[in-house]
Parts: C-alpha cells; structure tokens; sequence
C-alpha cells in the first residue's frame, strides 16, 4: 500500500494502521506501507522487504481517492524502477479507492457522526 507521505507523523502512521488491519483480514498476506515521498519507507524499501519475506507476486495498492497523476503517473514509474530488480516477481498496479460503494459509506458515517 502506498501514500503520498506526509512531514506529519500521525499522518503517516494512518497508512501503518490501515496496513496493519490488511494483515489481520488477510493473515496470509504480506502486507507492508510506503510512502512516495517526505517520509520512509519507500515504495523501493517496501518492495525488497515483500521480496525478503518470500512474495513472489506483488499488487501495489495506491491510497489514494482518485485516479489523479500519483496513481496513473508517479506510482507506476516508482514500481517499474522498484520491480527492476526482482524480475522473476509478478507486479500489479490495484485502482485507488475511487468509486466503491464502500468508500461512499465511509463517507456517509463520517457525516452521520460529525
């Protein structure tokens, strides 16, 4: 899963807490957070920790709401540079959030308890 990043430190740790309920969906999982920038870990230092725990497929997940130049732009050339070294680990690119009825009932209890 990857962020923007954030000079915050609470901000950045959202994505840790959203990694970290993944993983417990999906104990099977090799689940790990990166940030594309202003904060660590990076997409490249997330990959090789996937790698060195034994994933031989990798699906980047971008948080972000929408398709916007980070997630159709920035992310995919982050994972061609990233996935250059491990040529034998199938990658994908997941769709950010978007759309999914999902995200438009967080929205709806969001505003149900403001």
């Amino acid at each position: 899963m990857v962020d923007h990043g954030s000079r915050r430190a609470e901000a950045n740790a959202v994505l840790d807490r959203v990694a970290e309920r993944v993983r417990r969906r999906r104990p099977g999982w090799i689940v790990h957070a990166a940030h594309m920038e202003l904060a660590p870990p990076t997409l490249a230092e997330a990959f090789d920790a996937c790698v060195a725990e034994g994933a031989t497929e990798i699906v980047v997940h971008p948080y972000f709401l929408a398709p916007g130049r980070h997630s159709t732009d920035d992310i995919p050339r982050l994972v061609r540079e990233a996935s250059r070294r491990y040529p034998d680990v199938r990658v994908r690119i997941s769709e950010p959030l978007g759309l999914h009825d999902r995200v438009v009932d967080a929205v709806l209890d969001r505003v149900e308890r403001a």
